[in-house]
């Protein structure tokens, strides 16, 4: 009898997708299983909420707790990392790996906490769940430039600075797959409309783009997703992604200089984007699932916090 639990997807040579049902919703947060020597590689873990889900994927695929040996997040914003700490005690034997400036928040998450109530208010308790301490001895920093053996291979860290600065992407080798987490933006499975995913408080637009043409540079014949899951398109999705993301810092630019207001530069945004999805035939803004984890007011929040630490945005 098949275990309880979300979807378990082959991607190839052994590794597998985890759908975390984020918000009881298929297809919106996804963690991915990659097979070590002697054990199992995790990436991402989703919020504290996705525990449960995360744990029966991993009873689904077949792989015990405790033969997790890595678990590694691309940052520490709660939908990729927010269950780390709650995780330690049942994969007793997997280290925790993040990009050095984030380990801290790890191990002492106060800041995470505030800053998600501050954001979300009395929803970010239920949204996310308890965001639990991660014990110091477990946690490793990461700087970019390492590898880790897997089987048939080996996994490469990344440096992807720029949606966040303690963001990471790691490359496959063996499966020619690019793990992007936000450094991409958002793509859904079954659309093709590409999110930027551009949020406070340190976005760094020119650090992005150079971070997306190292993930090319790899020349990945698969992208993954955080959200959500193998592109169709992916190589098409890197290259385009950058001027998704121009368009948005332009329309955002003008309503900014018009009236510096989030709700206004929020609103300007969505009927850009409005258009966009007419002319690539999807359902309005109303109706996109993508918004549960980029929606426009986080989008103009980062871009006009990006406004006034950098200024004004270069030409087009």
């Amino acid at each position: 009898m098949t275990p309880p639990g979300p979807e378990v997807r082959e991607l190839g040579e052994g590794r597998l997708l985890l759908d975390l049902d984020f918000r009881d919703t298929e297809g919106l947060v996804a963690a991915y299983l990659l097979p070590e020597e002697d054990g199992w590689s995790v990436i991402e873990t989703g919020p504290t909420t996705c525990r449960t889900a995360l744990l029966q994927g991993l009873a689904r695929a077949g792989v015990a707790p405790e033969a997790v040996r890595h678990v590694f997040v691309t940052h520490i914003h709660l939908d990729h990392a927010g269950g780390v700490g709650a995780l330690a005690e049942a994969l007793p034997n997997a280290t925790f790996l993040a990009h050095e400036s984030g380990v801290p928040h790890l191990v002492d998450p106060s800041r995470l906490i505030a800053s998600a109530r501050r954001a979300w208010g009395a929803a970010a308790d239920p949204l996310w769940g308890p965001i639990v301490p991660a014990p110091a001895s477990r946690v490793v920093g990461l700087r970019g430039g390492e590898r880790f053996p897997m089987r048939g291979g080996e996994l490469e860290v990344i440096a992807t600075p720029g949606h966040a600065r303690h963001h990471l992407a790691f490359f496959d080798p063996r499966l020619r797959a690019i793990f992007t987490g936000d450094g991409a933006g958002v793509r859904l499975e079954r659309t093709s409309h590409l999110r930027p995913a551009i949020p406070p408080p340190d976005l760094d637009l020119e650090q992005l783009f150079a971070s997306v043409e190292e993930m090319r540079r790899r020349e990945p014949r698969m992208v993954l997703f955080s959200h959500f899951g193998p592109s169709p398109d992916g190589p098409a999705d890197l290259a385009r992604y950058r001027g998704i993301v121009e368009a948005w810092r332009d329309v955002a630019w003008e309503a900014w200089r018009e009236r510096p207001e989030v709700g206004f530069v929020a609103s300007r945004l969505r009927e850009y984007d409005r258009g966009t999805l007419e002319a690539e035939h999807a359902p309005g803004p109303e109706s996109d699932p993508a918004l549960l984890v980029s929606g426009y007011e986080l989008a103009a929040a980062g871009l006009l916090r990006y406004f006034e630490t950098h200024g004004r945005p270069a030409a087009p």
